[in-house]
């Protein structure tokens, strides 16, 4: 790379850092004082016209200062990342005392989660987590309601009732019905959700014969149906001081804000959707499918409890501090899914042996 273009990179970056900062419109004359020494305004200025037209940033008006646009932004995390990876969360052993303390109570120890998160970053926390996942099937029960039509009533260990309609394909009596919810019974008692969604419900149509049909479809429209009611909840946390920030002066940005939080679904998607190998992950712009959220911006980070996947992280402003806030959101995440693995914790009831 020549030695003017590692310059222009070194003034993107520079100029993101001070609209961050300043959340107003950056001058070729503040970064010349206070970022990028031993260069003259005038090269700073050629810079910054190269920079704008190569979309990276953008003048709001004639004589303004220049501020970064979101291909801006998304170079400006390329450009920080070695030195974000080189940071890390200083409280994770605080945490992980935390998780063991409470180990048997998982939402409580969110909920905790979901208060460090929003304190160490000033922005709105988040913990999306599937959610029954965790709970343990403590009976099943099956009624005919209807022509071909079967509802399942699933009673589980946290004391929650959960109902599943299937709309059935073959006539059953209730003689085979019997026999059908003596043996989901027999296989499913004890055992989690999601190990049941994942694992044992495929076990068992494994083993099933071709002969027997009836059984096989009901395994097979009840596991769908338990993906289905298995759906992911946003919990969210944070002070009322995030919406201090400056880009909360304007009404718009705060209905446009609040409108992101009841989307529950749309949020959902959209990590799932981008998520990658890496410890985190940031959406903003239109990788948000929706131009109003396009000054907004989510961090987030997979986590596991008990090898069951979920996500957390924060929703501000695009001119949030990712320097800071990335670590902890990333370094979190690992904790949990690191505790969890090593056995520090133990599930609340321990799955029966198959």
């Amino acid at each position: 790379m020549k030695k003017s273009e590692r310059r222009e990179l070194e003034v993107l970056k520079s100029l993101v850092r001070d609209y961050i900062l300043t959340k107003e419109a950056v001058s070729s004359k503040s970064l010349c004082e206070n970022y990028i020494e031993n260069t003259s305004s005038a090269t700073i200025r050629n810079d910054l016209a190269r920079l704008e037209k190569q979309g990276y940033i953008y003048q709001p008006h004639t004589s303004a200062g220049r501020i970064p646009t979101i291909t801006g932004f998304r170079t400006y995390l390329e450009m920080i990342k070695p030195e974000v990876d080189k940071v890390v969360y200083d409280k994770s052993d605080f945490l992980q005392s935390m998780l063991v303390q409470n180990y048997r109570d998982i939402p409580l120890s969110l909920h905790y989660i979901k208060q460090l998160i929003a304190k160490e970053t000033d922005q709105l926390s988040f913990v999306a987590e599937p959610e029954i996942s965790y709970d343990c099937l403590s009976k099943l029960e099956v009624f005919k309601i209807g022509n071909r039509k079967l509802l399942f009533v699933l009673s589980l260990d946290s004391g929650m009732d959960k109902t599943i309609i299937i709309k059935a394909d073959y006539e059953i009596s209730e003689d085979q019905l019997k026999v059908l919810v003596r043996y989901l019974n027999d296989e499913l008692t004890g055992l989690r959700i999601y190990d049941i969604i994942n694992k044992y419900l495929d076990e068992m149509s494994d083993i099933v014969t071709e002969d027997n049909k009836l059984l096989r479809y009901f395994l097979k429209e009840f596991h769908n149906a338990l993906i289905d009611l298995n759906s992911f909840y946003i919990h969210f946390d944070g002070s009322i001081e995030f919406l201090n920030q400056v880009e909360f002066d304007n009404k718009n940005n705060i209905l446009i804000f609040l409108e992101m939080m009841q989307r529950h679904d749309v949020l959902v998607s959209l990590m799932q959707n981008n998520h990658t190998n890496k410890d985190y992950n940031v959406i903003m712009g239109e990788a948000f499918n929706n131009p109003e959220w396009s000054g907004m911006s989510m961090i987030y980070s997979r986590y596991e409890i008990f090898g069951i996947p979920a996500y957390l992280g924060v929703i501000g402003p695009s001119t949030m501090n990712y320097e800071k806030n990335i670590p902890v959101v990333r370094d979190i995440a690992n904790t949990i899914t690191e505790t969890t693995k090593r056995g520090m914790m133990v599930v609340r009831n321990e799955k029966k042996d198959k």
